[in-house]
């Protein structure tokens, strides 16, 4: 019912940088946060950074100070500002959203298929 559409992934080089963009749509009452995760080959889904409705965000310590999480939400919509991009950044970036389908419903996630990030010489 939720669908989570990212874009903007792609391949640059060491210090380059790429802006990522996710937008929420279906039968959503309220988004509360949207978030990106990444995945290495071999790693687990890890956290990258997150937003919360009024505005408060939060960053993994690897990208703190490299990468800015905002969001526009008039339209639903979360993006990833990636700056000084290093090869250790590589992996698919997920999309995350939590949200209320109607005013005394049970808070849900979804999750976007991911956009890969390559960033390599």
């Amino acid at each position: 019912q939720v669908q989570l559409v990212e874009s903007g992934g792609g391949a640059v080089q060491p210090g380059g940088s790429l802006r990522l963009s996710c937008a929420a749509s279906g039968s959503i009452f309220r988004v509360y946060a949207m978030g990106w995760y990444r995945q290495a080959p071999g790693n687990e889904r890890e956290l990258v950074a997150t937003i919360v409705n009024g505005g408060n965000t939060n960053y993994a310590d690897s990208v703190k100070g490299r990468f800015t999480i905002s969001r526009d939400n008039a339209k639903n919509t979360a993006y990833l500002q990636m700056n000084s991009l290093k090869p250790e950044d590589t992996a698919v970036y997920y999309c995350n959203t939590v949200v209320r389908l109607g005013p005394i419903g049970s808070f849900m996630d979804y999750w976007g298929k991911g956009t890969l990030v390559t960033v390599s010489s």
